[in-house]
């Protein structure tokens, strides 16, 4: 309080006497004001770089075919393609050497295309990748989708060792036999979707098994190649049971009995299960993404208030306690000054007295 009395006292007598103390230090903007913007201006910079990269790529396409990746020779096959929402072209390559283009029809809101094949030959069968365009932009190719024509060559024997029905623990051999001569053979499983697996041979191959669990319990066949894209027809099914497993079922062989032809339920059921909604995630993790950098630069905005007021807070103090002791010094160097005129003028009336 008597800090406070004195500065006022100070203020007064300074104005009393003609004098102006000098006005707080007020912080410039110039002084203040970069650092804020300077901090300012590297964040937006950030979030636009990183905003400008996510725009820059575009999330890798899906590509799939129905009914199967193995299509019997003279059937029609469709390949998908599904990029993300907004995609305005798609593009399928061939390794043989040709691609197509296709658009999104515009009355429908989707994010797939599809390229049809009416009639399969060994000279549709290959490796397929496609692409999509939004905007400028192309997305890198998708994984490759292996079609294959089956069909093409005799019919292989398939058979089992030491037989079709074995305990949990077994081991067992697949067995599969072409007449005319060959030098890659397949054997597949109905009902999954992982690729088959292969061995090399000239008229005959084995498939070693096990120990068999109640995973491997299912249907059976195989094919005949002389390469890895044109199959001979599927041999007849051998169906494969293991006693004694009550574990992992998951596998298991699943009846078709609403079919006519085991081979085209097994077609059914190895479809290519990619047919996710892409645009899903890809907004979602967008605006996770947005909700963050939202975030942060509220939290660095309220950041740099909270410095840019501690500062003024700060720099107005200190202006006021120099504004202050310059008051105090200017008043202290003026007091003498004032009681010399006081001093002559008392000398004065005492010389003029008798």
């Amino acid at each position: 309080m008597l800090g406070f009395t004195n500065h006022i006292l100070c203020v007064s007598l300074a104005a009393g006497l003609g004098l102006h103390p000098a006005a707080p230090h007020q912080p410039s903007r110039a002084s203040a004001m970069p650092p804020a913007f300077a901090a300012l201006l590297f964040l937006g910079l950030f979030l636009s770089q990183r905003i400008g990269t996510q725009k820059q790529t575009l999330s890798k396409p899906v590509i799939w075919a129905k009914p199967s990746f193995m299509v019997p020779k003279g059937q029609p096959v469709i390949i998908w393609c599904q990029g993300a929402h907004g995609a305005i072209e798609y593009q399928l390559y061939f390794e043989g050497g040709f691609s197509a283009l296709e658009r999104p029809k515009p009355s429908r809101m989707t994010n797939k295309v599809k390229f049809p094949i009416p009639a399969m030959t060994s000279h549709t069968a290959g490796i397929y990748r496609c692409s999509y365009r939004s905007g400028e932009l192309w997305s890198e190719p998708s994984d490759p989708l292996d079609l294959v024509v089956t069909g093409m060559y005799d019919t292989p024997t398939l058979s089992v060792q030491p037989r079709p029905e074995v305990a949990s623990g077994e081991n067992v051999t697949f067995y599969c036999h072409l007449a005319t001569a060959t030098n890659t053979f397949f054997l597949l499983k109905e009902g999954t979707p992982r690729r088959p697996q292969s061995r090399y041979g000239n008229i005959r191959a084995e498939f070693p098994v096990g120990p068999v669990s109640a995973a491997h319990r299912g249907t059976y066949r195989c094919f005949g190649s002389y390469n890895n894209y044109a199959w001979s027809f599927p041999s007849e099914p051998v169906e494969l049971l293991v006693r004694g497993d009550v574990g992992d079922t998951s596998a298991a062989r699943t009846e078709h009995t609403s079919s006519p032809d085991p081979w085209d339920s097994y077609l059914l059921t190895t479809e290519t299960p990619f047919e996710k909604d892409l645009a899903l995630w890809d907004h979602t993790a967008q605006n996770l993404l947005r909700i963050g950098l939202a975030f942060l630069v509220l939290v660095a905005l309220v950041w740099l208030l909270a410095e840019d007021w501690l500062h003024r807070k700060k720099s107005q103090k200190r202006a006021n306690r120099v504004s202050s002791r310059e008051c105090r010094r200017r008043f202290r160097a003026q007091r003498p000054l004032e009681k010399q005129p006081r001093d002559v003028v008392a000398a004065g009336k005492a010389d003029s007295l008798p």
